[in-house]
């Protein structure tokens, strides 16, 4: 799976799940529960992954959604 998202913002984060599961995509996020780690504080990140074959179409559904800026850069291949 490919990191599509990093955030803190638990309120984004609700919002982009729903636009996967309304479009039948897969996802998982990630460090969802290091918030008892850290105390609830809200420091760490969580990340939210979606298999490789549906990153561009990811993207392209969370640009059209408003939420482009929010995404994570892609990461070259060398």
């Amino acid at each position: 799976m490919d990191e599509i998202l990093r955030t803190n913002d638990v309120v984004l984060i609700s919002f982009v799940e729903t636009l996967l599961k309304e479009a039948g995509i897969r996802y998982f996020v990630a460090d969802q529960n290091m918030s008892v780690i850290e105390g609830s504080l809200g420091i760490l990140p969580r990340r939210v992954l979606v298999p490789a074959d549906d990153v561009e179409r990811t993207r392209r559904l969370l640009r059209e959604a408003g939420v482009g800026d929010e995404l994570e850069k892609p990461k070259k291949k060398t």
